[in-house]
């Protein structure tokens, strides 16, 4: 037995003292732990590599002796219930510990300077070493209570990263909107983990998996019963990992910090759906009903999540639906069985779509510096074009990331989404044209984002579709609008004095065409567009700081050879295949046999079908939006899934539909806001009526009447004996008749 095993325990709580460290200083030595922050962000990245060593260790280990490691500790013990906390080493364990950890440390890196004006740098650091310490519990946990207890801590330390800005409404609407979604399917997790100890007896998953099956199979227990407890366990992964019907938080997480977006679309919380699914498959695979609804919502979100990307304007918000389509592919995967295809296309998909995440990352903040902090206007694309020039690094990155995504050979989402395609046809023909269909469409809406964004020119000039020049954008500038008007009046002669030679000659050849001779119009343009020398400012975006081109240049180096970790060939000089290897344990589990070897004619055949369409769908794009490659005096921005632009390029009635789809957000918000929000409100709204007038209103009713018959009643005695016996004989005399007439 390796030592490894032994220790493996402390690597969830490596990360934890940063937090904790981080909390008390600010509590008692606050001035002292902000003077101090960048020592906290490389404490931070120092235990989070120690993590990384634990991990990689691990990892070889079950690639050199591929068998599990469990160790448990009673927790509670109460008559026959015994409830045992403990770790579990095995290949989805290592694999998901290095996801976290690689991409983590990353995200770290980058964060040091892309958070560091931000006066809440201590507070991000401290959520993120507690979400690592999260995430690294889950994945390492050996029972579903535990699973679910870390389930919780990756939920809280999400909702609290959504709303890091929580000054900005929006940020507040969209924290809340993703802890009510996910509290949806929570309830039900929580439900489906009851249900299968009210079967089992055990929270262990070794024993539970066993227990499970023998009563399935010798027909021990209520059919229905299970399928309802398996439904509700497949509901925390559908609201965790974005799958429809419960997708609609995930666009509107954006509004965190663009290093948190890359996490949690990468390694974190959109990642732990896709592995309680993988670790609770052999659960599932007794069911066949289960497996097919697996699949079919999976499927669902593959296409729905395509097509709503199609039309966004929001750099991120395009990257989030992107992200809701390829977990719709590692859910569809499990749903088909292919245990080894959602793992890989998990790990592929996780590095292309960190490296995307923290490329768009660069561009707003380059952006920012000048419109300023202005999320409409730092990630729209409509405003951006031509960033090649300017930032060649991102761009590379950004396009690296984009081939890989659209499945281009031989980045790493190629081999990965290859196997989904393939494994889709031996399972259903309707499923496998979606596939590729979606295929498609994702290599379109991602060469749509790469072309809105680096090509083109940025000058931020262009034409309506009306043919009437539209308002300039001088007030995206350094300055601001009224600043610029105050520069162009006072500073122009001295801008052109300090120039150097290369800046004036360029200004006296820009101001000959474009602006029709208009010297005022000229000078204000090139104010907007010229660097400065002396103060090193430019209204032009830049490339960022190195801290944060490392990362990405790190990401480009896993997104072009960790595909290859999952090659599968079968020939003579040829054997290669790591991730089988890696997974045999648990393949051994599922009791698969997922020696999927390929020779080269078969290989050649299937990709030559994925990466045609793939190619459809970029040379679509790239007819669609070629104006970006127009020159600067007849540039025009059009978009071809703009209201204006729809009737210039395929007609009316169909681009309209697909844009009012994507743009309204499939309509499923507005659903949800007409009918189940409203719906809600109108039942609550009627239940308290019913408690407030009738519940409540009936003994009050009493009281009142009470009252008011007692006070009438005092008036009525005046002291007199014969008045009180003539009431008296009164009344006696009217239940008298009363009962005379009953009877």
């Amino acid at each position: 037995m390796e030592p490894i095993y032994q220790y493996a325990w402390i690597i969830p709580f490596i990360p934890l003292p940063v937090p904790l460290l981080i909390g008390v200083g600010l509590l008692f030595f606050p001035t002292v732990t902000q003077n101090l922050r960048r020592i906290w962000a490389f404490f931070s990245i120092s235990l989070l590599s120690i993590v990384i060593f634990f991990s990689l260790k691990l990892s070889i280990q079950q690639i050199n002796s591929n068998f599990f490691y469990q160790y448990v500790w009673s927790w509670t013990i109460n008559n026959d219930f015994s409830l045992e906390f403990g770790y579990l080493i095995d290949p989805l364990t290592s694999i998901m510990s290095m996801l976290i950890t690689t991409v983590a440390i990353l995200v770290l890196i980058y964060s040091d300077n892309y958070m560091s004006h931000d006066r809440g740098y201590l507070r991000f650091f401290a959520y993120l070493s507690f979400f690592n310490t999260s995430m690294l519990g889950l994945v390492t946990s050996s029972n579903l209570i535990q699973i679910y207890i870390f389930w919780e801590l990756v939920g809280m330390c999400s909702y609290l990263l959504i709303g890091f800005w929580f000054t900005r409404p929006i940020a507040a609407d969209a924290c809340q909107k993703a802890f009510v979604t996910n509290r949806v399917g929570d309830f039900g997790l929580l439900l489906g983990i009851l249900g299968l100890y009210w079967i089992t007896g055990s929270f262990e998953f070794r024993d539970l998996f066993e227990i499970f099956n023998n009563l399935i199979n010798k027909n021990e227990i209520n059919f229905l019963f299970c399928i309802l407890c398996t439904l509700f366990l497949f509901a925390g992964p559908v609201a965790k990992s974005a799958q429809f019907p419960l997708h609609v938080w995930l666009p509107d997480a954006m509004e965190g910090p663009t290093p948190i977006s890359a996490l949690i679309h990468a390694a974190t919380m959109v990642a732990a759906g896709i592995f309680l699914v993988a670790r609770l498959l052999p659960l599932f695979t007794v069911i066949p009903y289960i497996m097919n609804v697996i699949a079919f919502i999976g499927i669902i979100t593959v296409l729905l999540g395509a097509t709503l990307a199609l039309a966004q304007k929001d750099i991120k918000r395009s990257l989030a639906y992107s992200t809701m389509s390829q977990l719709g592919y590692m859910m569809l995967a499990l749903g088909m069985g292919s245990y080894r295809a959602a793992l890989f296309h998990l790990i592929t998909h996780a590095y292309s779509k960190a490296l995307l995440f923290l490329g768009s990352g660069s561009i707003i903040h380059s952006m920012e510096a000048i419109v300023g902090y202005s999320p409409d206007k730092s990630q729209n694309m409509v405003l951006m074009g031509g960033l090649t020039r300017h930032m060649p690094i991102t761009k590379t990155s950004f396009l690296i990331g984009t081939l890989s995504l659209c499945g281009i050979p031989p980045l790493a989402c190629f081999w990965s989404k290859d196997d989904i395609l393939n494994d889709s046809w031996l399972y259903s023909p309707i499923f496998a044209i979606l596939a590729y269909f979606t295929a498609g469409l994702t290599a379109f809406y991602m060469f749509r984002i790469y072309l809105l964004t680096f090509e083109g020119n940025f000058n931020l000039y262009f034409k309506n579709y009306s043919g009437k020049k539209s308002s300039s954008f001088y007030s995206i500038s350094l300055w601001g609008k009224e600043g610029l008007q105050t520069i162009n009046k006072n500073f122009g002669l001295l801008t052109l004095l300090i120039m150097n030679n290369k800046q004036r000659s360029s200004f006296f050849s820009k101001i000959k065409k474009p602006f029709d001779g208009n010297f005022k119009k000229s000078m204000q343009s090139f104010i907007t567009i010229t660097y400065f020398d002396n103060n090193n400012i430019s209204s032009y975006p830049y490339e960022s700081e190195n801290t944060m081109l490392f990362p990405l240049i790190v990401l480009i180096l896993f997104t072009f050879f960790i595909g290859f970790i999952g090659v599968s060939f079968n020939q003579e000089e040829i054997h290669w295949d790591i991730l089988t290897k890696w997974l045999t344990p648990s393949i051994n589990l599922l009791h698969q046999n997922l020696t999927n070897s390929l020779d080269w004619y078969e290989f050649v055949l299937n990709a030559i079908l994925s990466v045609s369409i793939a190619f459809v769908g970029i040379f679509i794009a790239l007819f669609l939006y070629k104006p970006v490659y127009s020159s600067f005096k007849n540039f025009k921005l059009i978009n071809s899934f703009d209201k204006r632009g729809s009737k210039i390029i395929l007609g009316d009635n169909i681009i309209n539909i697909i844009y009012n789809w994507s743009s309204k957000r499939g309509y499923i918000d507005s659903f949800y806001a007409t009918y189940l929000i409203r719906g809600v409100r109108g039942l609550s709204e009627l239940i308290y009526f019913f408690d407030s007038r009738i519940i409540d209103g009936i003994p009050n009713g009493f009281g009142v009447t009470s009252f008011f018959v007692g006070e009438g009643i005092k008036y009525v005695g005046g002291g007199r004996i014969s008045s009180y016996l003539f009431l008296y004989l009164f009344y006696v005399l009217i239940f008298l008749n009363i009962f005379y007439f009953v009877s």
